[in-house]
Order: structure tokens, then C-alpha cells, then sequence
């Protein structure tokens, strides 16, 4: 096998299996800076989904108008 084949095989294969394990991502920056509210505050730690204030920003249009956090055990 040539030098140039040793090269493009591995790297092809690594290419390959990082695109099929990257993810699309919806967050955006603006969501942050318009609500003035950390990551943390819609998303669970070390997380991407959605806890209840994300979802109620989800489902009101962007936007946490009318929103209550839950009262602290």
C-alpha cells in the first residue's frame, strides 16, 4: 500500500465517524443575551435537553413572559 493510501484511509474513517456522530444544534447565542438568563437556566447541567423553562420558552414563542419558576424544596 503507498504512503498516500496509509495517509487518506484513517483520516477518511475518522472524518466519516465524526460527522455521523455530530448533532444538529438549535441553541443560539441571541436566546441568552435576549433573556439574560445563563444556559443553565433552560437546560439541566452538561445537558442539551430541556428542562420546564425551556420547554415553556419553546412552547410560548421564545419567550418567558408569564413564566414562574417552581418554588425551592
Amino acid at each position: 500500500m503507498s504512503s498516500f493510501a496509509k495517509l487518506i484511509v484513517p483520516a477518511a474513517i475518522l472524518g466519516a465517524a465524526l460527522m455521523v456522530n455530530s448533532t444538529a444544534s438549535f441553541a443560539k447565542p441571541e436566546y441568552g443575551r435576549r433573556t439574560r438568563k445563563e444556559c443553565s437556566f433552560c437546560h439541566p447541567a452538561n445537558s442539551w435537553q430541556l428542562n420546564d423553562a425551556g420547554k415553556y420558552y419553546r412552547d410560548h414563542k421564545y419567550s418567558l413572559q408569564g413564566y414562574k419558576e417552581p418554588a425551592k424544596k
